[in-house]
């Protein structure tokens, strides 16, 4: 398949439907078209529900995102940064939020790539941050790819200016990785700092300093234990190779695509050989003197995140830990720290990683929990985490994983507010997914009314009203479904059902209607997914 074919394959999510758009509340500008940039007018969305209280958070979230779009001088096009105390873009989040926020502004989420791309240095670092008084490249700070988060926002637009951008950069990071942070020539990524993680006040990086002497993330402390191996770092470095193969693939390039699977299997190896302990079922850091330094952080969902590991394997992990209620399956998941690991830090401080639950850590899990077939446990934790925010009313950094509380701070955190949006629409309602409509189904209990609306590139409108305890499910105002049921329904973007999935936390009993009237009914159980046969 050819490159512009390839990308324009994945329609995206575009304007609501003309009956709505007297009630829209979210128009955006169009995206601004460039030599070599997809001409693409930026998705307009809407969310309206009779209850206030969510009204108000919603609201409050699409807002506290508009105005954490900001101009640095180290790039013309505005960015969406971090907000809260953090003023700039962290290489750690910044193109993953960018891409979240893509379903609202697209060009702000390719602004949030671009930026580090016209920053990175000749030797082919990308800058760890970007803030309105300077440039930084004092650690690396990586947790979910560049190239991955790159690579996805092309496809979703067409965009072939930035893919080529995007590959050439991540190409070159790539080479500054393999030639800066393995110097113990093991083919795994080294950690030097605290910084390199993000892991700010975390125990697993206690006594070692915060970033590379001089600023310059090419350097090592003299500390003892250091360089690290590190799981997550070399995650990331996995995940961003896996990236850069289909990029190639897209691109022409068969020859240097092989290579790059090949290198992504290298170090993919590499990491459950070296970095995993069967007896514990978790990813530890190794020390320069070769020794496991056993703390149970997110460092384990992290490498989830780039999918490093088997089914197999991923559900021994999940078990005996991400979904085990002693370890970091708390009442609001995920602690960044095991909560029956000796290291969990109690009370919480604010901006740490040694116990709380992050909302990065959240925003982050649909992009593994959905890869290994745990829709209805990602479902569960996105709740907990929306009933939070609308209690709280504020979007702050991060909670007592226990009690879903906040640490108080200074409101405006991006990722709160980006993972709020986001999980409406994942639990409640519709989302494009390649040639799929995902219909996420999930009826309120009560006289409450709701309604999400789209219209998707190729013009269809699609719609979500909720009303009475019951869904219907509408292209281009045509009901495709009527049910009370929590499910999801995958079909084609015409309409045709494709797959049942189980969403709802306990099994479910589905009776639907048609559009021609006819009444289906099946069980389905929380994580499964189901064939629909077409009724004969």
């Amino acid at each position: 398949m050819h490159r512009r074919e390839f990308l324009t394959k994945v329609g995206l999510l575009a304007a609501t439907t003309p009956g709505l758009r007297s009630r829209f509340a979210l128009v955006s500008q169009h995206g601004a078209s460039s030599k070599g940039r997809a001409s693409v007018p930026e998705p307009r969305i809407l969310f309206k529900t009779s209850d206030a209280k969510y009204q108000q958070t919603y609201s409050n979230a699409v807002s506290t995102l508009s105005g954490n779009v900001k101009e640095l001088p180290q790039y013309p096009d505005p960015v969406l940064i971090e907000g809260s105390v953090y003023g700039g873009i962290w290489l750690e989040g910044a193109p993953h939020e960018g891409l979240v926020y893509s379903l609202i502004r697209p060009h702000v989420a390719r602004a949030n790539h671009m930026a580090f791309f016209v920053r990175q240095r000749q030797d082919g670092q990308i800058p760890c941050w970007i803030r309105p008084d300077a440039t930084g490249f004092g650690q690396i700070q990586m947790v979910v790819p560049i190239a991955a988060t790159a690579w996805a926002l092309a496809q979703q637009t067409g965009d072939d200016e930035l893919l080529d951008k995007a590959y050439a950069s991540c190409v070159r990071w790539d080479a500054w990785l393999r030639r800066y942070r393995d110097t113990r020539g093991t083919g795994l990524c080294e950690g030097f700092c605290t910084w390199d993680t993000g892991h700010d006040n975390s125990p697993r990086w206690s006594g070692i300093p915060n970033r590379c002497p001089k600023g310059d993330a090419r350097k090592c402390s003299p500390v003892a234990g250091l360089p690290r191996l590190c799981p997550d770092l070399s995650a990331t470095v996995y995940g961003g190779r896996v990236a850069l193969a289909e990029m190639a693939r897209a691109l022409g390039k068969k020859a240097e695509a092989d290579r790059w699977r090949a290198d992504a299997e290298q170090i993919r190896s590499a990491i459950v050989q070296r970095l995993y302990v069967p007896e514990d079922a978790a990813f530890y850091d190794v020390d320069a003197q070769n020794r496991f330094v056993g703390i149970r952080s997110d460092v384990i969902s992290r490498v989830l995140g780039e999918h490093v590991v088997d089914q197999k394997l991923f559900e021994t992990i999940y078990a005996r830990q991400i979904h085990n209620r002693d370890a970091f399956w708390a009442p609001y998941p995920f602690p960044s720290i095991a909560l029956n690991d000796p290291a969990f830090v109690r009370p919480i401080p604010r901006n740490s990683w040694g116990g709380a639950s992050q909302a990065l850590t959240a925003l982050r899990a649909p992009r593994w929990m959905e890869h290994y077939g745990k829709p209805a446990d990602l479902a569960h934790l996105m709740q907990q985490w929306v009933e939070a925010m609308v209690r709280e009313g504020k979007f702050l950094q991060q909670m007592d994983p226990f009690a879903g509380t906040f640490t108080p701070d200074a409101e405006g955190y991006s990722p709160a507010a980006l993972a709020f949006v986001d999980f409406t629409w994942r639990l409640s309602g519709i989302r494009q997914t390649d040639d799929c409509l995902e219909w996420n189904i999930r009826p309120q209990n009560s006289d409450a009314r709701a309604s999400f609306g789209l219209r998707l590139k190729n013009g269809t409108t699609a719609e979500i009203r909720y009303a009475s305890a019951e869904a219907e499910a509408l292209l281009n105002g045509k009901r495709v479904i009527k049910t009370g049921a929590t499910v999801r329904l995958m079909t084609t973007l015409q309409g045709r059902l494709l797959r049942a999935v189980g969403v709802a936390s306990q099994s479910s009993v589905v009776v639907w209607r048609s559009n021609t009237g006819h009444e289906r009914r099946f069980s389905i159980q929380p994580n499964e997914t189901q064939i629909l046969v077409p009724a004969s």
